[in-house]
């Protein structure tokens, strides 16, 4: 089986950021991680080479093939903000009024953090991670 090439890193968070090209793009990362880490209670890490990640869960399909992801993550992506959280399910409500955003399986595209209740964000990260932080998971399981 392949080896994921997504994994932690020592890489330094900071510099990571400091790199981020677009000014703008870069200070909506910086606020993202210093949400994500107050909200998880955390340190930063870097997964790969562009995902910023705090805690993880490990994750097992039915194939046999595991790995391992972060429980709250996010890129500063060239055209949006990518917010990594494990599911939106049940989240309708918190979603309607987060403000401009869109979403993929698990992420959650933020084109222009100023357009987004941090208050909302916070929740939703804080949920994520209470609900994956440390455990095993089968994608598709629904947790209470």
């Amino acid at each position: 089986m392949a080896e994921l090439k997504t994994q932690r890193t020592d890489a330094s968070v900071d510099d990571f950021l400091a790199g981020v090209a677009d000014p703008r793009r870069r200070e909506d990362a910086r606020t993202v991680c210093a949400l994500m880490t107050e909200v998880t209670g955390e340190p930063p890490a870097m997964w790969g080479t562009a995902i910023v990640g705090f805690g993880a869960y490990d994750y097992r399909y039915a194939s046999g093939q595991t790995g391992t992801w972060p429980a709250a993550a996010f890129s500063p992506r060239k055209a949006s903000l990518t917010v990594y959280l494990y599911d939106f399910e049940g989240r309708d409500e918190l979603l309607s009024r987060l403000g401009r955003h869109s979403l993929g399986k698990s992420c959650l595209y933020l084109p222009r953090l100023s357009d987004v209740d941090l208050s909302v964000l916070r929740e939703l990260v804080r949920r994520s991670f209470v609900d994956f932080n440390g455990r095993t998971v089968t994608p598709g399981e629904i947790l209470a």
